[in-house]
């Protein structure tokens, strides 16, 4: 007689070996153990042992499928620094997230849908599409046409393209004296010079752009009006107002990256004010999942056709299997419901740092996931990134965000999205003890 135990090892091996992947089905018991020589009773015996050991998982009417492996728990501070926690990669998540995905996608995996949803598609998408996309960008009692709406891959595809498009090669493009740094990353490889433009309590200074321009002409502006990466600033409507009017007199397109600003859709984008010369970048990454993404870019009748040709000479198409689950997810409100559980998941978390960092000059915003640490004195920037790693924690230092020549102010970003919450919680605390501590105490042997 066979004992079930040796036959769910032998299964499991199967999964363990990859012989058997995540969301394979398993044959019904009655055809199993006709298959293993064993009587149906072991089979369900069998089954069972699977689902037990987090194998499998039964979904009634469907049968048995083979479940993805678990994520591997976050590393506890006491562990080396190559099991790291990541507070510099920052791409929110929400318990639901997955079910959510999963029904939403339900209808797209059918025979027939799928071999549609893997033909290719072009940057304007689909009509439909473009149509649910305009509901997936609305905010702020503004919502864009759909036909001004382009797809690429993802946002930095999207960002890589305007930028492309609007400044030509030694062009000079005006950006936030801290900025994301992957604007820096494009300006290198398209031969262009970043200028760095005076900030405030408020965001990005309107009159420095027009006195940068004066001095030598700009070809373009980028800007994050919303939950600045990494400041998590969010200029008030009277700075927008008076951005877009600099913008309109000096005849300045702007690339409005708005990759954050779902977290607070209560507010309407610079496009809004300035919608012939703004070109506004998103992408689904943080609002939905980064395995799944999806770039747009909303542009202005007048540089339809540049941004267009850009995204054509980068190669930068869209997964037509992507527009097709941002269409269903759309129309299903499964992106409503992700939008909303991630700012309140973010107002979470928000506690948390201001919990465990109380004391400290940090700067944030009670939706962003991101926190601006001004580090205490003496510590700088560097030695601070350097002790944390030796705890285990990973943070970004404000050199990464700066423009040129642009002094680095002694902060680290903090990104927030990343580990559980008890684990974020014991990670700022750790960090709130070191920055306690002088850093010639730290020295060792």
């Amino acid at each position: 007689m066979t004992d079930y135990q040796s036959v769910a090892d032998a299964v499991a091996e199967e999964i363990r070996s990859g012989a058997l992947r995540p969301g394979d089905r398993l044959p019904p018991q009655r055809a199993f153990a006709k298959r293993h020589g064993i009587a149906d009773s072991t089979a369900m015996r069998v089954y069972r042992e699977l689902a037990r050991r987090g194998l499998t998982v039964g979904e009634v009417g469907r049968g048995t499928f083979v479940r993805a492996a678990a994520v591997d728990p976050a590393p506890a501070l006491t562990e080396p620094a190559a099991g790291r926690i990541d507070l510099e990669l920052n791409y929110p998540s929400v318990p639901e997230q997955s079910a959510l995905l999963a029904e939403g996608l339900g209808g797209l995996l059918r025979p027939d849908a799928l071999g549609q949803a893997l033909r290719p598609v072009g940057a304007a998408g689909l009509p439909a599409v473009q149509e649910s996309a305009a509901g997936i960008l609305a905010r702020g009692g503004w919502a864009p046409a759909p036909e001004r709406i382009l797809f690429t891959g993802n946002g930095r595809q999207a960002l890589s393209a305007a930028v492309a498009a609007l400044v030509p090669p030694g062009g000079r493009l005006g950006v936030e004296e801290l900025t994301y740094p992957l604007v820096k990353a494009v300006a290198a490889r398209l031969g262009i010079t970043l200028v760095p433009l005076a900030m405030d309590e408020d965001g990005l200074v309107p009159q420095a752009v027009a006195e940068a321009h004066a001095a030598a002409p700009l070809h373009a502006v980028y800007v994050q009006p919303r939950l600045h990466n990494p400041l998590s600033l969010t200029m008030p409507e009277q700075r927008v107002e008076q951005l877009a009017e600099v913008l309109l007199r000096l005849g300045l397109p702007a690339v409005e990256d708005a990759i954050w600003a779902f977290l607070r859709d209560e507010l309407p984008p610079l496009a809004a004010y300035a919608p012939e010369r703004t070109v506004v970048i998103d992408s689904l990454s943080k609002r939905i999942a980064p395995g799944l993404s999806l770039g747009f870019a909303i542009t202005p009748p007048a540089l339809t056709t540049a941004v267009t040709t850009s995204l054509r000479a980068g190669g930068w198409a869209p997964p037509r299997f992507a527009l097709e689950a941002a269409h269903r997810w759309q129309l299903s409100g499964t992106v409503r419901k992700l939008v909303a559980a991630k700012q309140r998941e973010a107002t979470v978390r928000q506690e948390i740092a201001a919990r465990c960092l109380a004391g400290f000059a940090v700067r944030s915003d009670e939706r962003s996931f991101h926190a601006w640490w001004d580090l205490p004195r003496p510590w700088r920037a560097d030695t601070f990134v350097a002790a944390a790693a030796r705890h285990g924690i990973a943070v970004v230092p404000a050199a990464a965000f700066t423009v040129g020549d642009s002094h680095a102010p002694n902060a680290v970003r903090l990104g927030l999205a990343t580990p559980p919450p008890d684990v974020l919680a014991q990670a700022l605390r750790t960090l709130a003890d070191v920055a306690r501590t002088a850093p010639e105490d730290l020295v060792t042997d």
